[in-house]
């Protein structure tokens, strides 16, 4: 099994005895052995066995499975929240006196991560804008330890070269991570282009329902290894309940991403074209300055539009105002369409002059394109727009 659709709708538990076709539920919180020898055995990992469901669990197991082989990784561990796995997978690989160099376009909590609590641990970040990408090396100390990169970026859909930068990190012998979770395995692949570690907030496309939580981290075994360990300790651990839903979700993937990439590029050719809009910038439109990079590494241009509104702050607000059908909320990727303003939410807790470094202006709207009949989210967006 290699092609993409079937390995997410393949990769399954074992069956029970009672031989169901589709995986049940495993609600349980711990797991029982035949003896003592086989309870030391399976403690001491001289057997693959579980224990413990904030260690493992078959639901969480099959999820994770299913990631790793879309990935193209060696292993993987799945989280409660995507910002757990991010969280997490930073704590375990980073020590007092590293240094992180980031794009300057990361998600609000990461950000928070990177700029209030880590300095507290002598953990020093440095960040690089999208636009000065080419220039990354002067930034790279002698105590640098992870290259760290969105792509497309939140909010502002930058698209950063991962065969670049994955060259730059294996000349300079760095960690390479990637937030993929725009893009989802199914677009695009950072492993193939020298990725360590590839991150996801699995609450977005890979569940793609707004129903439940999740994140997950996969890539080099070695790696992952030590990022279990830690969240084994700590206890980030995602419920087999989400893992079950998440896991159903990724059966299908394939075909959701498709119908939400098709209607975003059609929703982004009529923003671009509305005189109401100052700018858009959407993946595959040939007007996105990063175009000829996207159109390399990725399959299709995601589901996320953003657009700069006339009349700033005021403009926007009465934009939100008008929107009917379109969702006004702060997740992404679900199946309804939902319009956001970061300056005012996802990116609050940034200053305006950091919000307008990472290219997050007064009237900027993110739009994350569901699978409504897509004249519908063009009409809704029309009448709020005019």
């Amino acid at each position: 099994m290699e092609n993409f659709e079937t390995l997410a709708i393949r990769t399954q538990t074992e069956r029970s005895q009672f031989d169901e076709h589709s995986t049940p539920l495993y609600l349980t919180s711990s797991f029982v052995f035949e003896d003592a020898e086989d309870m030391r055995a399976s403690f001491a990992e001289e057997k693959s066995k579980n224990l413990y469901s904030r260690f493992s669990n078959p639901n969480v197991k099959e999820f994770t499975d299913k990631i790793v082989k879309m990935e193209g990784a060696e292993a993987g561990y799945a989280f409660a929240t995507g910002m757990a796995a991010i969280y997490s997978t930073f704590a375990t690989l980073l020590n007092a006196g590293d240094h992180i160099v980031s794009c300057q376009s990361v998600f609000g909590s990461t950000h928070t991560l990177f700029t209030k609590y880590f300095p507290k641990w002598n953990i020093e970040t440095t960040y690089f804008k999208a636009e000065d990408s080419e220039n990354v090396e002067k930034y790279i100390k002698l105590n640098t330890k992870i290259l760290y990169l969105e792509t497309p970026t939140n909010p502002a859909i930058e698209i950063l070269d991962l065969e670049f930068f994955g060259q730059i990190a294996k000349k300079h012998n760095l960690i390479f991570i990637v937030d993929n979770c725009f893009a989802t395995p199914y677009l695009q692949l950072p492993i193939k282009y020298g990725a360590d570690v590839v991150v996801h907030s699995a609450t977005k496309l890979i569940d793609g329902q707004g129903r439940v939580l999740g994140g997950v981290a996969v890539g080099r075994e070695d790696l992952i290894r030590e990022i279990y360990l830690f969240a084994r300790n700590t206890g980030p651990a995602m419920s087999p309940f989400n893992a079950w839903v998440l896991s159903k979700s990724l059966e299908t993937l394939a075909i959701r991403v498709e119908r939400h990439c098709e209607n975003a590029l059609k929703v982004a050719e009529f923003l671009e074209s509305h005189p109401n809009v100052e700018l858009t910038k959407y993946p595959f439109l040939p007007s996105h300055p990063s175009y000829e990079v996207a159109k390399k590494q990725m399959r299709l241009g995601g589901n996320i539009v953003a657009f700069e509104i006339k009349g700033g702050i005021e403009g926007g607000r009465k934009f939100l105002d008008k929107i009917k059908i379109c969702s006004l909320s702060a997740n992404l990727g679900d199946t309804r369409t939902i319009v956001t303003h970061p300056a005012s939410t996802t990116h609050s807790k940034l200053t305006d002059e950091e919000r307008n470094e990472v290219g997050i202006t007064a009237g900027l709207v993110r739009c994350s394109v569901g699978l409504e009949n897509v004249d519908d989210i063009i009409a809704d967006l029309k009448q709020a727009l005019d």
